[in-house]
C-alpha cells in the first residue's frame, strides 16, 4: 500500500513509475545549509571587496590606532597640567609624530586598486580588538602589528610599504622606546647626569647633579632623558627618507647617527644651563624654555635628515 503525502526530509522518498516503486536519492538538509553558509560568506567578502579597497582597510585601522593612542596622550596631559599648559606643550605630542601619522596614512591611500583578501579580514578583526580595549599602549601594539603584516604579507605595492615603514617607526617614540627606557631607566638617567656633571665640573650622585653655585642638586627625570628625544629624531629621519623615496645604504647610518648626536647635544646643553643655579633652572625649565629647545631639536633633526636625502629632494625640483 502506497501512502500519499510530502516526503520527509532526510529519508528515502518513493514515487509510482509505471506501477513499480522507484527509489530516489535522499533529501539532505545539511548539504543545503552548508552551501547557503558558504555562499553567504563569499557574498559578504565580495561585498566588502566592492565597497572597500584593501588599502582603505589598512588606512582605516591605522587611523583608529593613531587616534586612540593620541587621544589617550592628550587626556593624560590635560589631567596632569590643565588645558592651558597642555595646549602650550602641544598636549605632550611632538609635531614629528603628527606629521608621521599623516604621511603614513596618506601613503597607504595612494593606491586603491587592490581588493581585500580573506587573511586581511582576520588580521583586521584581531587588530580592532586591540584598539577598542581602553589601554592606549595596545593601540600602538596594533599599529605595530599592522605595519609588520603589510611588510611581510602585503608589501607588493611600494606606496603601501612606505606607509607601513613610517607607521611602524611612529610606534618607536610612542611605545617601544618608553618600554626600553623603563628597563634601563637608572643607567640612562645616570649617563645624562654624568654628561652634565662633566660639562660643569660638578659632583654627581646617581641621576642628580650639583648646581654650579653649590646651592643644591638638579635631578634628571625621565621626561628630560635624551633617549626620548633620540627616538623622535629617528622617526624624523625615517619619515623624510621614506617620503623622498630614498634608497638606503650604509652611509645613511652616519646621517642618522649625526641627527641623534645633535639631539643629545642640545638636550645636555639645556640641562647644563639649568644646572648653573636654581634661577637658571626656573627660567629654562619653564614652558618657553621647553618650546625653544624643542624647536631647535626639530630644526636640527629635519635639516640633517634633508641633507641625507638631498639628491632625491633636489631631483624632484
Amino acid at each position: 500500500m502506497i501512502r500519499h503525502g510530502k516526503p520527509t526530509t532526510g529519508v528515502f522518498a518513493a514515487k509510482l513509475n509505471g506501477g513499480a516503486m522507484q527509489t530516489i536519492r535522499p533529501i539532505g538538509t545539511s548539504v543545503t545549509h552548508s552551501n547557503s553558509v558558504s555562499t553567504g560568506d563569499r557574498g559578504t567578502l565580495s561585498a566588502l571587496r566592492r565597497i572597500l579597497p584593501r588599502d582603505e582597510l589598512f588606512a582605516l585601522i591605522a587611523i583608529l590606532a593613531c587616534a586612540n593612542g593620541l587621544i589617550a596622550r592628550v587626556s593624560q596631559t590635560v589631567n596632569d597640567h590643565g588645558w592651558a599648559d597642555a595646549a602650550f606643550a602641544t598636549f605632550g605630542i611632538s609635531a614629528i609624530v603628527l606629521i608621521a601619522c599623516f604621511i603614513g596614512v596618506s601613503e597607504l591611500l595612494s593606491d586603491k586598486a587592490k581588493t581585500i583578501q580573506s587573511a586581511d579580514l582576520a588580521v583586521a578583526a584581531v587588530l580592532l580588538l586591540l584598539i577598542i580595549v581602553p589601554i592606549a599602549q595596545l593601540s600602538w601594539v596594533a599599529l605595530t602589528g599592522l605595519g609588520l603584516y603589510i611588510l611581510v604579507f602585503a608589501g607588493d605595492q611600494p606606496s603601501r610599504r612606505r606607509g607601513a615603514i613610517i607607521l611602524l617607526a611612529t610606534t618607536v617614540p610612542m611605545l617601544w622606546s618608553r618600554m626600553l627606557f623603563n628597563l634601563f631607566a637608572n643607567l640612562l638617567l645616570q649617563i645624562d647626569a654624568s654628561l652634565v656633571g662633566w660639562i660643569l665640573g660638578t659632583n654627581r650622585v646617581g641621576n642628580m647633579v650639583q648646581f654650579a653655585d653649590s646651592s643644591g642638586y638638579l635631578v634628571v627625570f625621565p621626561a628630560c632623558s635624551s633617549i626620548a628625544n633620540m627616538s623622535l629624531t629617528f622617526l624624523c629621519w625615517i619619515t623624510i627618507s621614506v617620503s623622498a623615496h630614498h634608497k638606503w645604504s650604509a652611509r645613511d647610518l652616519l646621517w642618522a647617527l649625526l641627527a641623534c648626536i645633535s639631539t643629545v647635544t642640545v638636550n645636555v646643553v639645556r640641562m647644563s644651563l639649568m644646572a648653573l643655579s636654581p634661577a637658571h633652572f626656573e627660567t629654562i625649565h619653564g614652558p618657553w624654555g621647553e618650546l625653544i629647545t624643542s624647536f631647535i631639536m626639530l630644526a636640527l633633526a629635519i635639516g640633517i635628515s634633508m641633507l641625507g636625502v638631498r639628491r632625491e629632494l633636489f631631483s624632484r625640483t
